[in-house]
């Protein structure tokens, strides 16, 4: 049996201008127009008297402070594709339906994202980042789904419920039947239930074939076919801001709802993204100034929207807005095939690589890239040449050759070596030291002017303590004696 999920955004009109992070100062109320009459109003008008079809001015005069609205079919779309594309990480059998509902098929999906019921409340979650408010329907069919979500949503898990559901669902909810409402009103036939009693011969007469068509499909007794979305190759999707936003901090929401419709997308190719830029957009015209466009790269692909978000939201903690954000841009600039997931039996102790690389994306992100650094051996014998250490978002190149393996080596370097002082004929150091280990002997650096000739040991203290030292060589002609000197400490 198939599971359809089944999204209305009942109130996109309203909330597609007015999202929760954009509110009216006052509480007069809002009222969205088209063609100078009201076709969508919240309680606040509608608690002043003001009704669906008033023209402008009865509007005006019975709520002068209401916030008036012209609907902006363009944002509608924008926002009903950008709800599909957020829905292609559930699922890739995603449908654009009529009357700003979305349908998917997540049948596959189920044992992925735990069950049902699970999924329903993630694909909530998922659409209420659009700040529009949904009705959400499973169902078996997708014509039941698309019915189910139409009046407010429910659950039919199975072929019984179903009926049931359907049962509640009124007849005007069937786009073929609502030119006949007066016809069924005076057969006091009020739910599809009721319809589906009537004579199917007698109905096809009255009312002709569509009516049919639409519960058969809804039943499952007729076959569905669907127009599946079609993905771009590229990823390139701007928002505009309902308003001016002056602090970096506000345009996290509209960042984020971008970031959901990437991650749609790249699983719906199973691709992973590895660089993308975020460009906030300023005024225009004669004041025009250049977007504010912020860069990120990643150390290791990813598809996954938390960790997305939480790096945008570090990069925008760390920036200053040269003017206020009109509207934001989200472009994927680099994409790899995605790496299947890791099969292994038992998690990697400490976390798998990815784990790793977003940390440190995290941690670049939120510190700057000059205060991350790991280390990037140069092939050089001399231990201060060697030891060198890069920011963490460079390439990794290929491991230094040459460098010696098996020696022992300090977990602390010093920046610069210290001279021991000689007691009794030994370095001291706190106290005696003693030498534990044969000598390591470097003579290198000719070549760029900077020769060193030393001896290297490992040395103990009394207290057990252990420390990495050298014995610098002199010539025959020179008179003092060799000089000791401290380079590392080990842990």
């Amino acid at each position: 049996m198939h599971h359809w999920i089944g999204v209305h955004l009942p109130r996109l009109p309203i909330e597609s201008f007015c999202p929760t992070w954009h509110t009216p100062a006052h509480n007069a109320g809002v009222v969205v127009l088209e063609k100078n009459r009201v076709i969508e109003l919240d309680a606040a008008a509608r608690a002043q008297g003001v009704v669906a079809g008033m023209r402008r001015g009865g509007v005006l005069t019975l709520a002068p402070s209401a916030d008036l609205k012209e609907r902006d079919i363009a944002r509608e779309e924008q926002t009903i594709r950008g709800v599909a594309f957020a829905l292609l990480q559930f699922t890739p059998n995603v449908v654009v339906a009529d009357e700003y509902v979305v349908l998917a098929d997540v049948t596959a999906s189920l044992r992925l994202f735990g069950g049902l019921r699970r999924l329903r409340e993630r694909v909530r979650a998922a659409v209420a980042v659009f700040g529009v408010t949904s009705a959400v329907a499973v169902a078996p069919t997708a014509q039941a789904a698309w019915l189910i979500a139409r009046v407010g949503g429910g659950l039919a898990l199975s072929e019984r419920t179903l009926s049931r559901v359907l049962g509640r669902v009124p007849v005007a909810a069937v786009p073929a039947a609502r030119k006949f409402a007066e016809w069924f009103d005076g057969l006091g036939c009020t739910s599809i239930a009721d319809a589906m009693r009537l004579p199917r011969a007698g109905l096809k007469k009255r009312c002709g074939t569509a009516l049919l068509d639409v519960l058969d499909r809804a039943t499952g007794e007729a076959p569905e076919v669907f127009e599946w979305m079609t993905m771009p190759p590229t990823f390139n999707e701007r928002v505009e801001l309902p308003d001016r936003i002056e602090h970096v901090e506000a345009t996290l929401f509209a960042a984020r709802r971008l970031t959901l419709q990437m991650t749609g997308w790249l699983a719906a190719r199973r691709l992973a993204i590895t660089r993308f830029v975020l460009s906030l957009e300023h005024e225009r015209g004669r004041g025009a100034i250049a977007p504010t466009e912020l860069e990120i790269a990643l150390g290791e692909p990813t598809w996954h929207e938390e960790h997305l978000v939480r790096l945008l939201k570090e990069w925008l903690a760390r920036i200053e807005l040269a003017a206020p954000v009109i509207a934001l841009r989200l472009e994927a600039k680099d994409v790899r095939e995605a790496e299947a997931p890791s099969d292994s039996l038992f998690p990697e102790p400490g976390g798998s690589p990815q784990d790793l690389a977003r940390l440190m994306e995290l941690l670049t992100a939120r510190l700057g890239s000059e205060n991350v650094l790991r280390p990037s051996p140069v092939a050089d014998f001399r231990p201060e040449v060697a030891a060198q250490w890069v920011p963490a978002s460079n390439d990794i190149p290929r491991a230094a050759q040459g460098l010696p393996r098996d020696l022992p080596r300090p977990a602390w370097l010093l920046e610069n070596p210290i001279q021991l002082i000689m007691r009794s004929h030994r370095p001291f150091y706190g106290t005696p030291l003693r030498m534990v280990s044969p000598g390591e002997r470097i003579e290198c650096g000719w070549q760029d002017g900077a020769a060193v000739t030393r001896d290297y040991f490992v040395a103990e203290a009394e207290n057990h303590l252990h420390y990495w030292v050298y014995r610098e060589r002199v010539g025959v002609i020179e008179e003092r004696e060799p000089r000791w000197f401290l380079h590392g400490l080990f842990g």
